[in-house]
């Protein structure tokens, strides 16, 4: 049942992406809050990837790619391709959607204020945002290995998600603070590519050698569009739960792109430092580099980062949208009340009481649901678009 659902949650998708872009290729989006493509990118870039980016590759996903006995559906490339078909270039168009949608389409049709619609969206940010923290929970014994024994969830490591969450809360409180901590960890990020190059001793040709197994994916993209796996299944379902929500997010700082040109940015500049830390990564795993010690707490550094970044996002989004601003209850309250509340909900997802699964399904019916309101109720509001800002500026 979830296979189809997903399944068809993509194929939809992407006909709709196929569409936006024939239909308003030269449409020139702009956000209220405009801002240069490098800062944009870094937003989008850091709001809507987290700490399984760091934390996957090496620890669980190259040796499963691998390991075609137990998982066949792998074999027709290589983990390196697989580990970038999962996390770049096509599924970027699930962004490309929603940030055309919220830039163009939702000013003229306003399905978002629609009351049930805006409880069910930020209940599906908010369920989400605890999905972050329990990944960055579950998996953090893995990576600081010199705490406890490398497996357990000791009371430190919950301690420090809630403080993550608590930065995160405060971070959110205004949009400086999320401007700012996008582009460092960015900048962080390249940082920790290129020290985990240099700690390998990895020259130019031996990168090349190894980067040249993402081929495998652009040449095998179509495999990719619908589930290889449970695995592949969970992937997706977890792009759809983000895909809503950070095309709400970063909509409002897009610059004045073209719907083509908004297009392109997604698949590509994201895919870059993608493909770099994957192809790092994949040649420690191939020639048996370990990463206890400094390079370890390098990558839990940066994933911690990027807990905060996908949390201050989301935090400042449906805080505004519901109105639950600083400017109504103040910062303590604010802060206070997001970190709380985010941190019960994350040990309800560590606990598998929720799943991404379920967010990800509401997703795809609040697709469903917001294209039969377009067609059949605002219809009309459909032609003329001006790709005008979409919130009130701040």
């Amino acid at each position: 049942m979830l296979t189809s659902v997903i399944s068809f949650g993509v194929i939809l998708a992407f006909v709709l992406v196929i569409i936006c872009v024939i239909k308003w290729w030269d449409l020139p989006l702009t956000g209220v809050t405009p801002m240069p493509l490098f800062t944009f990118i870094a937003i989008l870039f850091t709001s809507g990837l987290d700490v399984g980016l760091i934390m996957f590759p090496l620890a669980f996903d190259f040796p499963l790619y691998a390991d075609t006995a137990t998982e066949p559906a792998y074999a027709f490339t290589n983990p390196l391709a697989l580990e970038f078909g999962f996390w770049g270039f096509l599924i970027w168009a699930f962004y490309f959607l929603t940030t055309f949608y919220f830039c163009a389409i939702e000013p003229r049709v306003k399905f978002f204020e629609i009351p049930a619609v805006k409880l069910l969206n930020n209940f599906v940010i908010i369920t989400t945002c605890a999905f972050t923290g329990a990944l960055f929970l579950i998996y953090m014994p893995y990576y600081i290995a010199e705490v406890g024994d490398g497996e357990t969830i000791l009371p430190v490591f919950y301690l420090i998600c809630f403080l993550v969450i608590l930065v995160a809360a405060f971070s959110s409180t205004d949009l400086k603070f999320v401007r700012l901590l996008s582009v460092s960890s960015t900048v962080l990020f390249f940082g920790l590519i290129a020290y985990m190059w240099l700690n390998a001793g990895m020259g130019v040709g031996e990168f090349v050698t190894t980067a040249s197994n993402v081929g495998g994916y652009f040449s095998n993209i179509h495999t990719f569009i619908i589930p290889l796996t449970e695995y592949h299944e969970f992937y997706l379902f977890w792009w759809f739960a983000w895909s809503i929500m950070i095309g709400q997010f970063v909509s409002r700082f897009v610059g004045g792109l073209k719907t083509w040109q908004l297009l392109a940015a997604l698949l590509v500049f994201p895919s870059i430092p993608l493909a770099l830390w994957f192809s790092v990564l994949y040649y420690y795993y191939l020639n048996g580099i370990g990463t206890a010690g400094l390079p370890n707490w390098a990558m839990t550094i940066v994933g911690i980062v990027f807990v905060i970044n996908s949390f201050d996002s989301l935090i400042r989004l449906y805080t505004d949208n519901l109105n639950l601003t600083t400017v109504r209850f103040g910062t303590t309250s604010y802060v206070l009340a997001n970190t709380i509340g985010l941190f019960v909900l994350t040990l309800l997802f560590q606990s598998q009481w929720l799943q991404i699964q379920w967010v990800g399904s509401v997703v795809i019916g609040i697709y469903l649901m917001a294209l039969a309101y377009m067609f059949f109720v605002k219809r009309s509001k459909l032609s003329g678009l001006t790709g005008e800002p979409n919130f009130a500026a701040e």
